[in-house]
């Protein structure tokens, strides 16, 4: 069955007019609707203060989405405490990095991106050996990422900072769909969580990152498009290459 509607289980993209996804409706002829299958709740600054975490003694942060960049400037509002500008700043990939100027003039600040994988990003991090590194995360984050800083000595902390919950999606019609799109763990059990009697047939499922894959492939589910790869290093190519082989087949 040829995709035509794909269900991206994320907010539209802020500039959607210069979205890859955008480009793919208009090469493809695709018809692309975006649905947030996760809310985010913060932690309290009651919640992080009993923690007995002290965010001044830090002067790196590790982000690996737009979530922790969100609450961590949050959490910071909410001790009173002023980000320095000599902190310095290491994403997991360029989107999240550029997401930083939200909240920071992005050429003033010391700001390090990966390519999406955090090997990449812990080759730069090496570089920096001396700083203390804090990684704000969800309840639910890789787990080899504290392993690898551990392994290679790194002085760091990891603080939970908010909480990842799957959406009410109840308004959805996920029957007319011909892939589903899913980013974390919590998307896939979303799904099930608001539609326990969904059966993939013909449709196509599309993963990114290993975590949510693995909870995909416990559901049951039957993955065409994993991502990243090193030929589709985005969700975005990753459906790209799969449309355009589709199409050629159908020729």
């Amino acid at each position: 069955m040829k995709v035509k509607n794909i269900l991206i289980s994320q907010p539209a993209p802020p500039d959607l007019e210069k979205s890859p996804y955008t480009h793919l409706v208009d090469e493809f002829n695709l018809e692309i609707d975006y649905q947030m299958f996760i809310t985010i709740e913060g932690v309290t600054s009651k919640e992080f203060r009993q923690n007995r975490i002290n965010i001044s003694d830090y002067t790196a942060v590790i982000f690996t989405s737009r979530q922790a960049v969100d609450n961590y400037f949050r959490i910071a509002k909410e001790l009173r405490f002023t980000v320095p500008e000599t902190m310095k700043y290491f994403c997991i990939s360029e989107s999240t990095a550029y997401y930083l100027q939200k909240y920071v003039q992005f050429r003033k600040r010391k700001i390090f991106h990966g390519q999406q994988s955090f090997d990449d990003l812990l080759e730069i991090m090496k570089k920096y050996k001396t700083d203390k590194f804090f990684y704000p995360c969800s309840e639910i984050h890789k787990k080899d990422i504290p392993d690898k800083l551990k392994k290679n000595k790194f002085h760091f902390k990891t603080a939970i900072l908010y909480r990842t919950l799957a959406a009410d999606l109840s308004d959805l019609d996920i029957s007319k769909y011909e892939m589903l799109v899913f980013f974390s763990p919590t998307g896939v059990k979303a799904l099930f969580n608001n539609f326990p009697e969904f059966k993939q047939n013909n449709v196509k499922i599309a993963t990114f990152g290993t975590s949510t894959a693995q909870i995909a492939k416990d559901h049951g589910l039957e993955i065409q498009i994993e991502a990243p790869t090193k030929k589709a290093p985005s969700m975005s190519k990753a459906i790209e290459e799969f449309v355009s082989e589709q199409r050629k087949r159908k020729r």
